[in-house]
Order: structure tokens, then sequence, then C-alpha cells
């Protein structure tokens, strides 16, 4: 028997959602299946049981909870075909792969429901979990614990592309996150438009700009880069942008790699790689739909105003969405709402430059700007009652929020 020692856990997520939101499966990426024929039938692990939870956490996220296509899909496979130990979960529109620590005592593979797996080996007491396999049989135990389970030949898992990069940019871990979190909620979930789902990155000299946009707002922030790079501009799938958010650091000397080919996009930080297919197709003109253009500019306590915005969404309900009207002034802003739960008016204090001013807007989408704001004064362009406002610091973050249309109360 060969023994040998698997290094420090690294994470892979595939993705596999193409434009037009057609789940094709091996037909969006050819170059991601791979036909694992000839593998051992026998397969012997030794896991420790907090890494192997850790592992089968992380890849049950690419596994469906109701399948539509194959029940293998339902499956995490365990590849130990070559010197690592693979997890890999995969439900058609999103793979993910985690190597995890752990010593291979007869290489193989195995297909096993990743719900049975999943409960059983959080309930395993701590320490070394055995795990191997007599053909499609597996067994399980740790401690005085013993299990014999079904598994299935895994044959058709996905594997990560050798994606041919022709560009390439660097920046934080840290900055890529966050600027994701402050974008990704302007985001169309489902759309027609596929562009809508996705976000421009948008690069130009040691400039990156991350735009959003659902058809009612946009979310705009421009990140500074620490040298200076070849203009590019590539959309990228928020459902991809939104995974690898949650599992980039919060450390700012940690860097991330971000590659492009003609048509797909890779993220490489630590031992991890992301990999992801472009969203094709020619961006909305943003830069015509910002204006610079303004007849009242007002300055507002970030925490106050958002603050205010949230207790009057007590009264905002789901099928009577009235819009919160605000009444513009000399130092004062008036925010008032009328709605079949009830009333409410409070005063929040301001800085205002030219005209007077009554517009209405969803709570909702001012208090997601807010929340991405850091600035304790946030200021805020206007132009009419029927005119998108501008929540805008011009050196860092701009969003634009259309207004609603409102009966006029007093």
């Amino acid at each position: 028997m060969h023994a040998s020692t698997a290094p420090k856990k690294t994470m892979t997520i595939l993705f596999f959602k193409g434009h037009g939101g057609t789940s094709q499966n091996a037909l969006l990426f050819p170059t991601f299946w791979h036909i694992r024929k000839g593998t051992h039938k026998r397969m012997k692990l030794r896991i420790d049981q907090k890494s192997l939870s850790d592992g089968i956490t992380v890849v049950s996220k690419a596994v469906p909870s109701k399948n539509t296509v194959s029940a293998i899909q339902e499956c995490i496979l365990v590849d130990a075909s070559t010197e690592k130990i693979r997890l890999i979960g995969n439900d058609t529109e999103l793979g993910i792969e985690t190597v995890i620590d752990g010593t291979i005592e007869e290489h193989g593979t195995i297909a096993i429901d990743a719900t049975m797996l999943g409960n059983i080996v959080r309930r395993l007491p701590g320490g070394d979990v055995n795990l191997w396999t007599e053909n499609e049989d597996v067994f399980i135990t740790c401690g005085q614990s013993k299990f014999n389970i079904p598994g299935r030949d895994g044959t058709d898992f996905a594997v990560l592309p050798d994606v041919k990069d022709d560009y390439s940019i660097e920046l934080s871990e840290l900055t890529l996150r966050d600027n994701i979190l402050k974008t990704i909620f302007s985001l169309a979930v489902n759309d027609n438009n596929q562009l809508m789902t996705g976000e421009l990155f948008e690069i130009k000299g040691t400039t990156l700009r991350i735009v959003a946009l659902d058809g009612h707002r946009i979310a705009i922030r421009m990140v500074e880069l620490p040298q200076s790079y070849e203009d590019r501009s590539v959309v990228i799938p928020g459902k991809t942008l939104s995974e690898i958010s949650k599992i980039l650091s919060a450390d700012p000397d940690s860097r991330v790699t971000i590659s492009f080919s003609a048509k797909h996009g890779v993220f490489s930080f630590d031992n991890t790689r992301v990999v992801t297919r472009l969203i094709e197709g020619r961006y909305f003109q943003v830069d015509q739909m910002i204006s610079s253009d303004y007849s009242t500019k007002i300055v507002v306590d970030r925490q106050e105003l958002l603050s205010c915005l949230e207790r009057a969404s007590l009264l905002v309900s789901e099928t009577d969405k009235k819009p919160i009207i605000f009444r513009i002034g000399d130092g004062q802003m008036e925010l008032r709402i009328r709605s079949v739960i009830g009333k409410f008016d409070e005063m929040v204090e301001i800085e205002k430059e030219g005209n007077d001013l009554d517009i209405g807007f969803n709570p909702k989408f001012l208090i997601d700007a807010l929340h991405a704001i850091d600035d304790d004064k946030v200021p805020i362009y206007l132009s009419s009652s029927h005119a998108p406002a501008f929540l805008r610091d011009d050196r860092t973050y701009c969003y634009l929020i259309l207004p609603v249309n409102f009966v006029s109360i007093d």
C-alpha cells in the first residue's frame, strides 16, 4: 500500500451557467469534463473528522436539494485517484471542488449521497475518520461508530479547465470582497437580459470600475489599482461574484489575481482558483446615464438618514409598497410615508444648495446604498422629482436611484 499526505486544504469553484441562462452541462464547458475510467473499485482513506466535515460543508453548496437531471448530482464525489483527496459537488450550474488533508492508503473514487454523508460526518466524534470502499459499498468508522452505506460509481464530474488567460490584474482580497459586497445588491436576480445579472469590470489605467444595475438603480465603485494596466472590460456573472465574496479573506495583505481569456475569468488567491464563463454582449452605456447637472444638492448624516429610513420601512407592506417622500427645504428634510399600515413623519437636518424639492423613493434602494457607503456625510444630487438621484463621491462611489411617482400629501 502507498501512503501519502495531501497538502493544506484548497478549494476550486467551477461555474456552469453561460450566457442566455441555459444550463447545458458539459456543452457549455466541453474542456471542463473528464471521464475517470479505470479507477480502482477499492479506496481507503484516513481523514480528520473536522477537515472532512468542513470540506463537505463547502462542496454541499453545489449539490441541488432536488435533482432534476441525474441522481448522481445529489452526491459528493470523493476523488483520491491522485495524490490529493478532493471532494466535488456539481449541480450543472455551480461546481465546487475542495482539497482536504488526509492520508491515502489506497487510491480510488466514489460518489456518496451528499445529505447522508454530511449528516454522518457531522455527528461523528472528533479524531480520524476511516473511509474505504468495496466496489460501491462505503464503510465509515470513527471511534466506536461504524457505518456501511451505498455509494455510486462516479465517472462524470467536472474538473477545472486550464484556461489560457491573456490578461490579468492584481489587488487585495479585502478590496475585491468589499467592492463586490458594495455593488452586488444592485443586480437583477432573474432577468431576460443576462447583462443585468452580471457586473461590469472595467479596467482603465490604474482604475478598476465595478458596475451593477437592475433597471431601477445603478451601483458603481472605483478601485485604485497598484499599477497601470491596458484597458479591458468584461461582464462577470453575479452568482460567481457572490460565491467568491464568501471565500475571500479580510486580510488586506492577501492578494488575488484576476485573469481573463476571451470567454473566461479566473480568480486566483491563496490555494484557490475560481473559473467562470464571462457574460457576452455589449454592456450598457452607463456614462450616458450619469449626469453632473443638478438643481438641488443636500449633504446629510449617513447614519441619521439610514435610521430614519429603516423606521419608515416598518410601514411598507409587500402588497402596498408606498414610496417614502422627501420634502427638502432649507436646513431640514421631512421624510413622510402614508400606507395602509399607518403614517410616518420625521425631520432630518441637512445642508442644502439650490431649490426646494419633493421627491419619492423606494426606501429599500436608499437603505442598500447607504449601507454600502462608509462616509459619515453623504452628498445627494437631484434635478427634479422625476429625475434620478445620485449619491456620489467621484473618487470612490456613485449610486444612481430612480424616483417613484407619488401623490402629493399634506
